[in-house]
């Protein structure tokens, strides 16, 4: 026989017993993880010589001649969705200058590239506003906060969320009739809470900062106190937040025993039978999509109707559709199924330094982000096609809540900017190491001071591109179907 040594790997560690253990692709190296020098944190510490933390108030749109105005954002936006619905995503979008925000996460995205980065890439959210964090049940009912809407989610610098979400807390803020300083204070802190939350887990054992910031906790680590009666007011509304409750309201049964949804125009309404028979046969890939444990469960359940249903701000235009499932009781579950299209930030990314990877299916790359970055994700979370278009499928109504957080007072508007904070390092640090960013955002203020600025200088170019769509639509360049 010849020498077995030949065909063992290169030797990288030692065993308990004293073998040699090979190095094993998908792991770190035993040098690599000892070798202090080349730690994650010194290499983060390092880059702020490249990339000071005091640049991150560059606002990224001065001088750029090349920006479109509001409403040709709007409009290129608005290509690929279903035309009769653009005026209604338009008067949403017109409605105040957050809302002009949460739609328009391609502009911000053109912007920000042209603003510093670190080039640390993780999984972002890619539409981090502050009302894109929630509540939801988990398989067993219990709820969880965190992020809950990934549309835009692709893999960019970690910046570009941090700077949306100190935006937009400064927008829900004015909103709100907060003074200016509160509204700053709001951006400063959710960016401070993000770092310390980065540095705490950078300390913690991988699987310890893996799991970390139980939902109970969150209130406390965060000194988010004065929140506490509104969150408690959020959650017990979003246990009633059900597919049954949903199905009672939206449905009428049938003479033949079951149910089917009834007509609410525009925002519910009945489809076409061979519309319907689309969508619900495209259920048949969606279980392939699934962990085979889930599909026992849903083989209990029969698809008895599918309608259209308009959803929120970003995704006015997006088909959408939602699918009533009925168990031997009668008990519904509803399925949402929404078209994933191309992330807006796609276009923008390679100008940051980021290369855009082909992605085979954008339904798989919404679940796949959304997997990525929360800590407990809808266990029923999958994606199909139909007709050609990519979806993502869910579950619609699983105790979902939401803070709106241009209806907090004063005092709440810090507190919720800080428990956001927290949320987004937890959600980045799955995919970026925790220890790199901390390394970069550092012990001090320096980071949170300059995002803070950039924070309230792009809250205001924002108005100024809210106030040009609003005179826009009063002029007539661009319908909107205001008040749906």
């Amino acid at each position: 026989m010849g020498d077995i040594r030949a065909a063992v790997p290169a030797q990288r560690g030692t065993g308990g017993d004293g073998a040699r253990i090979p190095e094993v692709p998908g792991f770190a190296s035993v040098e690599r993880v000892r070798t202090a020098g080349d730690s994650p944190k010194a290499r983060g510490k390092a880059l702020r010589d490249r990339v000071p933390r005091s640049s991150h108030d560059a606002p990224g749109t001065s001088g750029d001649a090349g920006r479109p105005d509001a409403v040709r954002a709007v409009e290129e936006s608005s290509r690929g969705r279903v035309p009769a619905l653009t005026p209604i995503r338009v008067g949403r979008m017109a409605a105040t200058p957050f809302a002009f925000l949460r739609g328009s996460a391609g502009l911000m995205a053109h912007d920000l590239a042209g603003t510093p980065v670190t080039g640390i890439s993780a999984q972002i959210c890619g539409d981090a506003h502050a009302a894109n964090f929630g509540l939801y049940g988990d398989a067993r009912g219990r709820l969880m906060i965190d992020l809950n809407d990934f549309d835009e989610t692709v893999t960019g610098p970690w910046e570009w969320d941090v700077k949306r979400l100190a935006t937009s807390l400064v927008l829900a803020g004015r909103e709100a009739g907060a003074d200016e300083d509160v509204c700053r204070a709001a951006a400063f802190d959710a960016v401070g809470a993000y770092r310390r939350t980065m540095r705490l887990l950078a300390k913690l054992p991988v699987a310890d900062a893996w799991n970390a910031i139980a939902d109970e906790e969150l209130v406390s680590h965060t000194d988010a106190r004065d929140l506490l009666g509104t969150l408690e007011r959020v959650s017990e509304k979003a246990r009633n937040n059900t597919s049954a409750r949903f199905a009672a309201k939206a449905t009428e049964e049938c003479p033949d025993g079951g149910r089917r949804f009834v007509d609410a125009p525009p925002v519910l309404r009945r489809v076409p039978d061979a519309e319907a028979a689309a969508v619900a046969a495209s259920l048949g890939a969606y279980l392939e999509t699934l962990p085979e444990d889930r599909l026992p469960l849903l083989a209990r359940y029969a698809i008895h109707d599918v309608a259209f249903r308009v959803v929120g701000t970003g995704s006015v235009g997006t088909r959408s559709y939602v699918v009533l499932l009925l168990d031997h009781r009668g008990e519904p579950l509803v399925l949402q199924v929404k078209e994933a299209r191309p992330s807006a930030l796609l276009p923008h990314l390679p100008r940051a330094g980021f290369p855009v990877a082909e992605v085979a299916h954008e339904g798989r790359r919404v679940v796949l982000g959304q997997k990525r970055m929360q800590v407990v994700s809808d266990s029923l979370l999958g994606w199909t096609t139909v007709e050609g278009r990519p979806y993502q499928v869910r579950q619609f109504r699983n105790r979902k809540g939401s803070v709106d957080p241009a209806a907090l007072s004063a005092d709440q508007v810090d507190d919720y900017g800080r428990m956001t904070g927290a949320l987004l390092a937890r959600a980045h640090a799955h995919s970026a190491d925790p220890r790199l960013i901390a390394g970069y955002c550092g012990k001090n203020e320096e980071l949170d001071e300059a995002v803070a600025r950039f924070a309230v200088a792009y809250a205001d170019r924002t108005e100024a591109d809210h106030a040009d769509l609003l005179a826009a639509v009063r002029g007539g360049r661009i319908a909107a179907e205001l008040g749906v």
